[in-house]
């Protein structure tokens, strides 16, 4: 059966002399893996927009295993993502992050919109609040949304809070704090509370700090937690 739609290319994997194995996060049939058939040759007719960050428009022959790739053309293309050193690594870890959160075939359109628009933010601004918004945007949507406002122990709402605790997911107060959780500065969870509270178009013009470097640390610990796996693509990340 044939079938069209739309997504972001994750990641490829060669197969044969002249194949590959692409990955590609769709709109409406979430995560499929497809055959890719002749593109690593020189003049294949869509050879060029099925490379990962890339946002297509592909038409698919399903199969049992995989899907064979018939049609593929470019939507975005996000050129200044694979000029820039700096913007390229903070977007190959969102895909790694989608990737391995996501399964195949559950669509997930709430996740989709959120990555393209990343991507393009990304794109449009190379601002290093991107990719740790969106490993914590990312979780929240998972239904990992961390405790902020109360210690996640004994729930007192007063504070301060000076520890972060990955199992419990949230803010510890300082009595609680010293039995478990990670340390974490104030700024850190001001920033935090801003990009989930709907501040993240101002909290885009947030410097490279320790307060950034910190919540991109977090996040990406968080993530770790909750995949139960690391991500490898992290130690790309240099913030602050």
């Amino acid at each position: 059966m044939l079938y069209r739609d739309q997504g972001v290319v994750l990641r490829t994997v060669k197969l044969g002399e002249t194949d590959r194995i692409v990955t590609v996060f769709t709109q409406g049939h979430g995560k499929v893996r497809a055959v890719a058939k002749g593109v690593r040759r020189p003049g294949s007719r869509f050879g060029a927009a099925l490379e990962p960050m890339s946002h297509v428009a592909i038409q698919c022959y399903e199969g049992r295993n995989l899907d064979v790739v018939t049609q593929a053309e470019t939507l975005d293309v996000f050129k200044e993502l694979w000029g820039g050193y700096r913007a390229f690594t903070r977007a190959v870890p969102m895909l790694e992050a989608t990737d391995h959160l996501t399964e195949e075939r559950e669509p997930d359109i709430p996740l989709y919109r959120m990555l393209v628009g990343a991507l393009r933010t990304l794109g449009e601004t190379a601002s290093p609040v991107v990719a740790p918004a969106f490993f914590w945007k990312l979780l929240a949507l998972e239904g990992f949304h961390p405790m902020l406002d109360a210690c996640v122990h004994c729930g007192d709402e007063q504070g301060p809070f000076s520890r972060f605790d990955l199992g419990a997911g949230g803010v510890c107060c300082d009595g609680c704090g010293s039995l478990a959780g990670t340390r974490v500065s104030p700024d850190t969870l001001v920033l935090l509370e801003r990009i989930l509270g709907g501040g993240l178009r101002g909290a885009l013009d947030e410097p490279e700090g320790p307060a950034l470097a910190e919540l991109e640390r977090l996040g990406v610990a968080s993530l770790e937690y909750h995949l139960e796996r690391r991500l490898r693509s992290a130690t790309l990340l240099r913030v602050g």
